[in-house]
């Protein structure tokens, strides 16, 4: 009778031990489900995230105030080259920064002869990489007051501090200040400017 007694005893520690077993595994599953659904939301939230920001072309478009920016782009044929991948840092001239050229400058810029010279004129504005404004001021800041930047054009531009604000110099002495900083796009991000810069 205890042998039956014992018996009995070992098969329900083993049951119960299996039915716990069981139950840790199916605990480990559903924590398993339920992390792999987590991924899968905070994914597809980071791809949202990256289609609900514009490129840099969109970011344009949909700013009043680079209007003429956008439709230099255009004549330039420069929409694809400004909607890759990048990353891009462009330092974008406002409307304002257009109408302070020479009366006529834009209009003769915009004609399709002229669409080497106006190409040069706007990627003269893009630098490959994206830098922030901090990252801008920090450089300003390690290399004693300017920093030397490489645009795509191929021409230089020179970074320096007047007070807080970021003030490009072109390759002809003509001074830019930044007035907008760090407006973020898929591909890179825009500082607007108050100056056309011009290469040599």
């Amino acid at each position: 009778m205890k042998t039956k007694n014992v018996f009995m005893a070992f098969a329900m520690v083993g049951l119960l031990g299996l039915t716990s077993c069981k139950d840790a595994q199916k605990d480990a599953e559903t924590t398993m489900d339920d992390a792999k659904k987590e991924v899968a939301v905070n994914t597809d939230e980071a791809k949202k995230e990256m289609q609900s920001t514009p490129n840099i072309v969109g970011v344009a478009v949909g700013n009043d105030n680079f209007s003429t920016l956008v439709a230099a782009v255009n004549a330039a044929e420069l929409v694809e080259t400004l909607s890759g991948d990048g990353p891009f840092t462009v330092f974008a001239p406002t409307n304002d920064a257009f109408a302070k050229l020479p009366e006529g400058t834009v209009a003769n810029l915009l004609k399709p002869e002229n669409k080497a010279t106006l190409t040069a004129v706007l990627t003269y504005h893009v630098v490959s990489g994206k830098f922030e404004a901090a990252a801008v001021v920090d450089a300003i800041k390690s290399n004693d007051g300017a920093f030397e930047v490489a645009t795509v054009q191929g021409g230089k531009l020179v970074a320096s501090l007047d007070g807080d604000s970021v003030i490009l110099t072109d390759e002809k002495g003509n001074k830019s200040k930044v007035v907008i900083a760090d407006v973020a796009a898929s591909n890179g991000v825009i500082h607007a400017i108050d100056t056309v810069v011009m290469p040599k």
